[in-house]
């Protein structure tokens, strides 16, 4: 070897001593695992030891109290002077009369609810009655509602619902779209007030079924002249320039009978004489 150059070094004597404490380490964990597996499969056989000891002591009682069962059983029997064929017999027939029992109990709540049900099913019938009335009640409206129409007033204007009878009035006021006087005018007798205007009869025709009337509102008088029955007749009033209507129902030879009618929100001076 020239002069000045080092050896070289050689592990594997140090390599050789890690691999051996490897396989110490492992063979260590190994023989660990090994008793650890061991001891609980061992706890867990002593385990199921116990409890077929606990089932068999169990079964050992079950069996010893079966026959204590038996012994009373036969010792009852000699006691009434019956052999135990008797006393089960006697059991037997007790318990058919408890189910004979309980049967007729059963069979009586149901009469008594068969009864309750009749008188529930009475109520319902009277209840069906009274629908029944309230169906034809509310036909009845329906064709009275029916009966109300529209139609265009002397002004060309097309009206509101027009009330030909009292009956019709009553529905229209029960509506509560507009205010209504009922009104029945003498010829030549005084204007009569009915909210902001006043009527005045002044000639009917009964044969035809007309007349004529004076209206006044807003300080001057306006003629309806020959009118008929149940004719809108249409007139405008106040700033708001509001539609009043009436209708006449009867024509007589000296006066005629019928309504205004006014918008919800026109005024009621405290003379008004609303119906």
């Amino acid at each position: 070897m020239p002069e000045g150059d080092e050896a070289p070094v050689y592990h594997s004597e140090s390599h050789s001593n890690t691999g051996k404490w490897i396989l110490i380490a492992l063979a260590i964990a190994y023989v660990a695992g090994s008793l650890y597996f061991l001891f609980d499969q061992r706890g867990k056989l002593d385990k199921i030891t116990q409890d077929q000891s606990a089932n068999q002591k169990q079964i050992a009682e079950l069996t010893k109290r079966m026959q204590s069962a038996e012994a009373d059983s036969e010792t009852l029997a000699q006691q009434l002077g019956m052999t135990k064929k008797d006393l089960v017999a006697r059991a037997e027939e007790m318990q058919r009369q408890q189910r004979a029992s309980v049967a007729k109990l059963a069979e009586e709540q149901k009469k008594e609810i068969s009864a309750v049900a009749g008188e529930v099913g009475s109520v319902k019938t009277d209840v069906g009655g009274v629908k029944t009335d309230l169906g034809v009640t509310k036909a009845s409206l329906e064709e009275t509602k029916a009966q109300l129409q529209r139609t265009i007033g002397d002004l060309g204007v097309q009206s509101g619902l027009i009330a030909t009878t009292r009956g019709d009035l009553e529905l229209l006021k029960h509506r509560g779209d507009r205010q209504y006087y009922e009104f029945t005018l003498l010829k030549g007798a005084q204007p009569q007030a009915f909210s902001t205007v006043a009527l005045q009869l002044k000639k009917t025709d009964p044969k035809k079924g007309k007349y004529t009337l004076n209206v006044t509102a807003d300080d001057r008088t306006i003629e309806k002249k020959d009118k008929s029955a149940s004719e809108p007749v249409q007139f405008y009033t106040g700033r708001d320039h509001m539609l009043y209507e009436m209708v006449v129902w009867t024509v007589d030879k000296n006066k005629i009978t019928g309504y205004l009618s006014t918008p919800k929100n026109a005024p009621i001076p405290v003379t008004a004489t609303q119906q």
